[in-house]
């Protein structure tokens, strides 16, 4: 054999194998690579179409998967089509103007090309339906659905939810075209600059000449959006803003006009191009793309002209109807147009009659804070190490037929703490599968050594309510998922030396029989669970039991409330309360309080039974057009019959209260040239907590308005004027009953004086006896925690309420009330109990004595105050080590016999 027969043998053979390669690889690519993307996707689908069936919300599901798969499906074509045209297209221009011999084989060859043609179409087909889907289905459906909100808006007299609904699809529509068109522009351009080809080949300039037309339209497309966007911000050009949120003068004036000409001039250019195209002349070209970029610029300086010499210097006057817009629009977004506000004197008519016609809001006033409280739940409540409070939330109850206001806390499990012998697959799976139990205590009652009197609490639960059912399966904790009814007895608590156990007694988890087993075992990674002979025809996976990724897995399209409160039903049953706020954007003429939202309600509330995990989406504001639209696209989501004992506990949310409030710190003002000048802004005030200064969050109070003979559940919030810490007014929102959701401000005088948190705050500090004490007790290792600083304005005057705790610095710390703070007017009081501190600011309201002595009717004991006070700090100090040490053994009663004798010592020293 010559060695010209053996390379041709060679190449033969190389031939062959690459021949084969590329069949195996069309194999994978064809064949293998999509079942195992379809199968991973319809897996996903299939087990979570189960999951979503369990809980009664499939349609919900298949809406949304139903909306995903047809846009998937016309950004899969729409994408893979335009890609396969343009290789074509490409490919064609290839052949006609270039030798045959310049060219690969993979482009000559017919059946080479277009399956390579295939495979980059479907992958840009992919992406497109990645995009398309993941972005616009939720804008899609929406539009599909909308409900109108009934309101226009001032200059082109359009429907609110154009601004909420078309706008943004139609925005989304051409930005994915755009973008389409541009990647395209650039794929041609790479290709056809070989050779020169945009100059001498008339089907490539076709080619590039149809793309630029395509791009043409949908940049005049945009330019015929622009002026329906000036009413949705304050940037009137690249550099500047204006003092009116949404259309201004300059808008007006100018950047209208100037969208409309663009949107003009953006189809000249592109015809313009498409001439000097064909014609070969690229001086045309660039002229066009110059001359509409010129444009741009030119329309950018004549805005940013305007806006200098037109506006500035006579800014008000110019934007004076824009800015009633702007006042009136926002207060629309956010629901402020219908606030009851009421002077409030702020007078000095403290006295025990004006107590006695308010005692349900004397017996009420909250003298814990749940900051601290969570430590001594964990601290007293746990029992076991391996309970947990996660949280502790504030509601109201009926209790003896008196009004109550109380913390929760629900008493969930955490295996983590488990000893590493415990962790066992039938432990974490089968066996510890839930939490047990809440606990309940007064806001305004402490036993004598300062820790909470509890409605509720222990193992079973005893108290005031009756808790039939007090297994938590489902709540804050990030708990894993568990198999129950099998035939592995579940730890419910402990009892003593040994332990009670029960079984699962509901159908709401995912029955585990035939294929059900099988899938859900493939999803949880576990073969044990496959093969597992614990389990019955009878089991259940309880799926996703963090209840905020519960809802949140259910519905994605609402912003979920961050903090979930554990309410007792009448019936004994446990069930988690969430706030779901209804979000949108492009509220015209509304500035944002948030990212771009300008619109909020919290229209649906959400309940999650504790045990079996039931969820139930309850319609709080039915007449919210935003949930109109909801309800068009999920009517099956929502339940608009509200249990009584569920209604009762709805809570006026802290964070759209905190919206609110905050916007209304300046859109009060409705004198325009104040709002314009911001001369009246309301911040909200900072108070003490340990020993930093920090912004004031909305509080719950129970409290009786004027003119009421009940006491009602209150969410209130001071306000103080920017960077001044007298206060301002005082906002509050009503929660209970048909009142639910009524905002009223009370505004004091601003010619006097009416004291701030902050300024309460000051005088607690520079108070010689207060001041004093706190220092004491700061000793020896402690920490004292100044807790919420309450503001009740009661009926004309104003009490303030703050209660002292004291920590010990040790892991096993107890924080305790030991103190509280009343203060009114000039008077500033620091006494064990809130009772005796109120006593004693009346008498000293009342005989108007001067300074903050800690007794009225004595005269000073201490004439030299600094006699003996080293020796009585160091007694107090190894009082406080030994309070310390008896805290960490545990030995509750040993520490409040020493915390008494430091309270005697502290006594000597008055």
């Amino acid at each position: 054999m010559d060695n010209q027969d053996f390379f041709e043998q060679l190449n033969k053979k190389q031939s062959d194998n690459i021949k084969k390669l590329i069949k195996r690889v069309k194999f994978l690519f064809y064949i293998v690579l999509p079942i195992i993307i379809l199968g991973t996707i319809a897996f996903h689908i299939v087990t979570n179409y189960i999951w979503m069936e369990t809980l009664n919300f499939e349609s919900v599901y298949t809406t949304i998967i139903t909306t995903k798969v047809a846009l998937g499906v016309i950004g899969f074509f729409l994408f893979s089509i335009i890609g396969f045209l343009t290789l074509h297209w490409i490919r064609r221009s290839y052949l006609s103007y270039l030798n045959q011999n310049m060219l690969p084989n993979a482009i000559l060859n017919k059946k080479t090309s277009r399956n390579i043609m295939l495979v980059i179409s479907v992958i840009f087909g992919i992406f497109g339906t990645m995009l398309i889907q993941g972005l616009g289905w939720e804008p899609a459906l929406k539009v599909l659905n909308f409900e109108p909100f009934g309101t226009t808006d001032p200059h082109f007299n359009l429907d609110i939810s154009f601004y909420l609904y078309m706008l943004p699809f139609l925005e989304f529509v051409l930005g994915v075209l755009l973008s389409l068109s541009i990647v395209i522009l650039l794929a041609e351009i790479g290709a056809y600059s070989v050779f020169e080809m945009y100059r001498k080949s008339r089907m490539a300039q076709l080619h590039l000449g149809f793309t630029l037309g395509f791009i043409g339209l949908i940049l005049a497309a945009q330019h015929l959006l622009e002026p329906y966007g000036t009413l949705l911000t304050n940037q009137v050009n690249a550099f500047q803003e204006s003092v009116v949120h949404g259309l201004s003068y300059t808008d007006n004036a100018v950047n209208i006009p100037k969208a409309y000409i663009l949107s003009g001039i953006a189809l000249l250019a592109t015809i313009w191009m498409i001439i000097s195209l064909v014609r070969g002349q690229m001086k045309g070209i660039i002229v066009s793309i110059a001359f509409y970029f010129s444009l741009v610029i030119l329309g950018q300086l004549a805005s940013v002209a305007v806006q200098q010499f037109v506006v500035s210097p006579n800014e008000f006057n110019q934007e004076k109807p824009f800015l009633e817009k702007n006042l009136e629009y926002t207060r629309k977004a956010y629901n402020l147009e219908n606030i009851t506000e009421l002077d409030h004197p702020g007078n000095d008519s403290l006295d025990e009659e004006l107590i006695e016609r308010n005692q349900l809001t004397i017996d009420n006033v909250r003298i814990n804070d749940a900051r601290p409280l969570k430590d001594v739940y964990n601290q007293k409540q746990t029992i076991r190490n391996y309970y947990k409070f996660n949280d502790i939330d504030i509601d109201r109850y009926i209790v003896d037929g008196q009004y109550n206001q109380v913390f929760t806390g629900a008493r969930e499990l955490d295996t983590s703490n488990l000893p590493d012998q415990a962790r066992t697959w039938v432990n974490d799976n089968l066996r510890y599968t839930h939490g047990y139990g809440v606990a309940m205590s007064h806001v305004n009652e402490i036993d004598s050594q300062g820790q909470p009197e509890y409605l509720l609490k222990d193992l079973p639960p005893k108290g005031e309510f009756e808790v039939t059912r007090p297994q938590i399966y489902f709540g804050e904790e990030q708990s894993g998922n568990v198999i129950v009814k099998t035939k592995v007895e579940e730890f419910d608590y402990p009892e003593g030396e040994t332990n009670a156990y029960t079984r699962f007694d509901a159908n709401s988890g995912i029955p585990l029989q035939g294929l059900n087993k099988l899938l859900f075992s493939i999803k949880e990674g576990s073969f044990r669970m496959f093969i597992s002979n614990q389990l019955t025809n009878e089991s259940q996976f309880l799926e996703t039991r963090n209840i905020v990724d519960r809802v949140n897995r259910i519905a994605p399209f609402f912003e979920y409330d961050s903090d979930p409160y554990l309410v007792v039903r009448k019936d004994g049953s446990l069930t988690w309360l969430m706030d779901a706020y209804l979000t949108a954007e492009n509220y015209p003429y509304a500035e944002p309080y948030e990212d771009d939202n300008s619109y909020i309600r919290n229209s649906v509330k959400v309940a999650i039974d504790a045990y079996t995990g039931e969820v139930n989406f309850y319609v709080a504001n039915a007449q919210d057009p935003l949930y109109q639209t909801y309800f068009n696209m999920f009517p099956k989501l929502f339940s608009e019959e509200v249990p009584e004992d569920i209604r009762s506990h709805f809570r006026y949310p802290v964070k759209l209260f905190k919206v609110q409030s905050d916007k209304w710190g300046t859109y009060h003002m409705s004198d325009l040239e104040v709002f314009y000048n911001r001369e009246d802004v309301w911040q909200f005030p900072t108070e003490k907590y340990y020993s930093n200064d920090i912004t004031m969050e909305p509080y719950y109070i129970t409290m009786s308005l004027p003119e009421e003979d009940t006491e009602e559940f209150i969410l209130s919030i001071p306000f103080t004027p920017k960077s001044r810490q007298n206060m301002i007014a005082w906002m509050g929102v009503r929660n209970d009953g048909e009142n639910y959701g009524e905002l009223f401000v009370y505004r004091f005088p601003k010619q006097k004086n009416v004291y701030g948190p902050q300024q309460i705050e000051n005088r607690i500090n520079q108070d010689s006896y207060i001041s004093q004490q706190l220092n004491l007790w700061s000793q020896g290792g402690s920490e004292v925690i100044r807790g919420n600083l309450l503001t009740y304005p009661i009926e004309d005057t104003v009490l303030y309420v703050e209660p002292i705790y004291i920590e010990s610095s040790n892991a096993t710390s107890l924080p305790e009330v030991k103190q509280v703070v009343v203060a009114y007017q000039d008077y500033i009081v620091m006494e064990p109990t809130f009772d005796k501190a109120l006593d004693r600011i009346l008498t000293m309201a009342e005989e108007d004595t001067p300074g903050n002595v800690p007794d009225t009717n004595e005269t000073d004991k201490n004439e030299d105050p600094i006699l003996n006070a080293e020796a009585t700090l160091r007694e107090v100090s190894d009082l406080f080590d030994q309070y310390q040490n008896a805290l960490s053994n545990g030995n509750w009663e040993q520490a409040g016999q020493i915390m008494t004798e430091i309270e005697n010592k502290l006594n000597e020293v008055e």
